[in-house]
């Protein structure tokens, strides 16, 4: 992510990380699903990252399932709203921290499960981002994401919202197919393990991508 790019992006984030911690989830049913899907390849002993976390809600949830999870968020205000939510639900073991994945500095092969919910369609390189998440699995670990995949929107909202990022009024979004994204995975030496979209017109794919152990 360039520093343009990035500053960009965390003034958005930060502008409305209120508004979006009060925010109800979309689709309750899809996401509680998800949550089920992904703790099939948790166990007690594993050491998680999540990148893009957000208000942290998702870490908080999947917090007594695992040893330790790292999250990770490129704005400040999101990670503040996600530890004052921790503190409350007295979860002590997640770290909150301002950071993102292209910054973001961990030893190959030191997570056995990263997530990156909502996020590879915001990042300017996500081939690159899904290379590091492979670097810094455990052979056998997973490689958990669910994402807008938008190459099949519509011409008119295939304009607004380049020119939204472009004015430094909307965070940057990339437009790909689940085929594409598929791809970008299988290239960097993922095996899909399992993929799911929930129905309605542009839903975002959610897959499980698992690193050859």
């Amino acid at each position: 992510m360039s520093n343009i790019a990035g500053t960009q992006s965390i003034k958005f984030w930060d502008r409305i990380a209120e508004r979006y911690a009060k925010k109800p989830v979309a689709d309750e049913e899809s996401y509680q699903e998800k949550l089920r899907v992904t703790r099939r390849y948790f166990q007690p002993d594993m050491r998680v990252l999540e990148f893009g976390c957000g208000t942290g809600s998702t870490a908080i949830t999947h917090a007594p399932h695992v040893a330790h999870i790292q999250a990770i968020d490129v704005s400040s205000k999101m990670i503040a709203i996600a530890q004052r939510k921790a503190d409350a639900g007295e979860v002590d073991n997640v770290t909150f921290e301002q950071s993102t994945i292209e910054v973001f500095d961990a030893p190959d092969e030191s997570f056995d499960v990263v997530l990156g919910l909502s996020i590879l369609h915001l990042l300017s390189d996500k081939e690159a981002a899904i290379a590091k998440v492979h670097r810094m699995l455990k052979p056998g670990g997973v490689f958990v994401s669910s994402t807008a995949c938008m190459a099949s929107a519509n011409k008119l909202l295939r304009v607004i919202l380049p020119v939204g990022s472009f004015l430094r009024v909307l965070p940057l979004l990339r437009f790909f197919s689940p085929g594409q994204l598929k791809k970008s995975l299988t290239d960097a030496g993922f095996e899909i393990d399992y993929q799911w979209q929930p129905p309605g017109k542009n839903r975002g794919v959610f897959i499980v991508a698992k690193k050859a152990g």
